[in-house]
């Protein structure tokens, strides 16, 4: 058995998508899973409650961490700590493999430029002051031999059915609705976007590899990443529209996040888009000979139904 503990996000949705290339057996838990292979099974659970997760990882072999909290830092400080915990303690009373899915945001903002495995840890954000915290704490767990544990990061997101994702919400669907795509910091410098069909079939990979456990992996992303003008560029071309598009810099968003709340809880991240953003993966693609979903390759899919 593997399960994914917070399946409903678009990471946990593709990640079940590709497990059946390595188990029949799948258990899918969230507050209010829903199948997405015939053969799943569906386990709906509170992830802060640890009698809950204990039982909602009964007979599994391997657990993915998957969740996706609302963006928002008073629930990632109530709840990452808490639900971090509850995993690895559910994982060590069932004798599990637990396989964690982060971010990038503990990384040093100086060293974003070329991000690899071993970029110093030195969060900017309290947000990822919060991601930081957490992988410290698997880190320790498998460190101390408590369990087999496992990180895999990935920087933002794109690809098809992605609705939380910058890119996809201020480029594409601005696009779509008749505006002028958004974009925050600066349209000048690179920015890594992971294709997430390929952020999942990469996390079961690794979940499913006996010797990629108790490491830190960099999941399969496209080299070259282009500019966020260049990615409005793109987007506009595929879909025929004018490639119009707006900046919001620090102060910017400050003032709009006094009306709008995401804003607010984006502002402090906005360091991301002032500088170039290049995530590595060429650890996984050597040990995996895997080659990641193009650019080009990854809009299309998103685009064509558009069309």
């Amino acid at each position: 058995m593997q399960t994914i503990l917070g399946s409903s996000g678009i990471i946990g949705v593709e990640l079940a998508k590709s497990l059946p290339n390595h188990t029949d057996k799948i258990r899918l838990v969230s507050r209010n899973p829903k199948i997405v292979n015939g053969t799943d099974e569906i386990f709906p659970c509170d992830l802060t409650n640890i009698d809950q997760v204990k039982k909602a990882l009964e007979g599994s072999d391997v657990a993915y961490l998957t969740v996706g909290l609302d963006y928002n830092l008073k629930v990632w400080e109530e709840f990452w700590p808490k639900i971090m915990a509850n995993a690895i303690e559910g994982c060590k009373f069932n004798d599990c493999k637990l396989v964690f899915f982060d971010n990038v945001y503990m990384y040093d903002e100086d060293q974003l430029h070329h991000m690899t495995e071993d970029t110093v840890i030195n969060p900017p954000s309290k947000k990822g002051k919060v991601r930081a915290e957490i992988a410290e704490t698997l880190m320790n767990a498998w460190e101390k031999g408590e369990i087999m544990g496992m990180i895999a990061r990935a920087p933002d997101f794109y690809g098809p059915g992605n609705s939380k994702s910058m890119l996809m919400t201020s480029v594409y669907d601005n696009f779509k609705q008749g505006k002028k795509a958004n974009w925050l910091g600066s349209v000048d410098f690179k920015h890594s976007f992971i294709y997430t069909p390929d952020a999942g079939k990469a996390t079961a990979m690794l979940g499913n590899s006996e010797t990629s456990y108790n490491q830190v992996w960099h999941l399969p992303t496209a080299p070259d990443p282009l500019t966020g003008k260049e990615w409005i560029e793109i987007f506009a071309r595929e879909m025929d529209v004018k490639p119009k598009y707006q900046i919001a810099g620090e102060t910017m968003a400050g003032i709009l996040g006094l009306f709008n709340p995401l804003m607010k809880e984006l502002a402090e991240m906005i360091y991301q888009y002032d500088r170039e953003y290049v995530f590595d993966s060429s650890k996984f693609e050597h040990y995996f000979s895997f080659r990641p979903t193009s650019y080009a390759n990854g809009i299309d899919s998103i685009v064509r139904p558009a069309k």
